[in-house]
């Protein structure tokens, strides 16, 4: 069976429960799950001061989904990892809505630990997804463009 499990962008909304039971099986000894979340906060590049967020929109290039793949069987090949599972949201979100999920599966903790926070800086720092975040005085602005 193959260790990447689950590597996908969705319009959906996000699952913990999917993904856990995506990475459960008899060789895994730990499980460290992340979720990332929309917060209603954030200090944008052109402020010097802290602005209450109303929504996110994400947006992925048409090639995100393959990028997406690639760091997700990177994390996959760390010596220990069994499986992993990762969903990212694209479209508009609210919130308290689940932007990222990443879930892996190893013998032991430190692997998962270690696969998990490789999968989500590589996430972060390589998969073509953007977001343009509405501040609750109606100003906008992108983060992540190239």
């Amino acid at each position: 069976m193959e260790p990447v499990r689950i590597s996908r962008i969705t319009e959906q909304p996000l699952s913990v429960d999917r993904l856990l039971a995506a990475v459960s099986g008899p060789r895994v000894g730990g499980i460290v799950i992340f979720v990332g979340a929309v917060r209603d906060h954030d200090q944008p590049a052109a402020a010097d001061a802290e602005r209450t967020v109303r929504s996110l929109d994400y947006t992925a290039h048409p090639l995100a989904d393959q990028r997406l793949d690639e760091v997700a069987k990177q994390a996959a090949a760390i010596d220990g990892v069994q499986t992993v599972a990762v969903e990212h949201r694209v479209g508009h979100l609210d919130i308290g809505d689940l932007a990222v999920v990443i879930a892996v599966g190893a013998e032991h903790r430190g692997e998962a630990f270690a696969g998990c926070r490789q999968l989500i800086d590589e996430l972060k720092a390589g998969v073509p997804i953007w977001k343009e975040q509405t501040f609750a005085d109606g100003v906008s602005e992108w983060v992540g463009l190239p």
